[in-house]
């Protein structure tokens, strides 16, 4: 069963990289959009991966992983955790250096899948939740 370290939580948000926010669109309401921004004032770079593409946070969108130009550093991953799965063998196949699954998105296969590819995975945890408590 995974257990997330606190160091790779605190290493992942405390480190300036590049955040691929599975999920993320202009919906106000979402979860998504609020931890991205939150993502952002860390100092991160974000890039809004949603099938429509939207820009988000002045952030031009992508649909897909696969189209992300450049390094991706953090996979945050805001889809239900039915459909989490493909978007970790995704941030596997474009050499993504973490997994970050939302509070709520639980997948312990796909975590050991990532782990075994040499990611660091977070698992049903949130940055905007985690960052605080490390008075980020």
């Amino acid at each position: 069963m995974h257990r997330n370290d606190p160091d790779v939580i605190t290493r992942l948000l405390t480190t300036p990289g590049r955040w691929a926010v599975v999920g993320l669109s202009t919906n106000t309401s979402r979860a998504a959009y609020g931890v991205a921004a939150y993502v952002q004032s860390l100092g991160h770079e974000i890039v809004p991966v949603h099938p429509q593409a939207p820009t988000v946070h002045g952030a031009p969108g992508v649909r897909s992983l696969a189209d992300v130009d450049g390094p991706v550093d953090v996979v945050d991953v805001f889809v239900n955790s039915a459909l989490c799965g493909d978007v970790v063998d995704q941030a596997i196949a474009v050499g993504a250096g973490a997994v970050w699954l939302q509070l709520g998105v639980v997948d312990e296969a796909a975590a050991e899948r990532a782990r075994a590819a040499g990611l660091d995975v977070v698992m049903d945890a949130c940055p905007a939740i985690e960052g605080p408590r490390r008075d980020l």
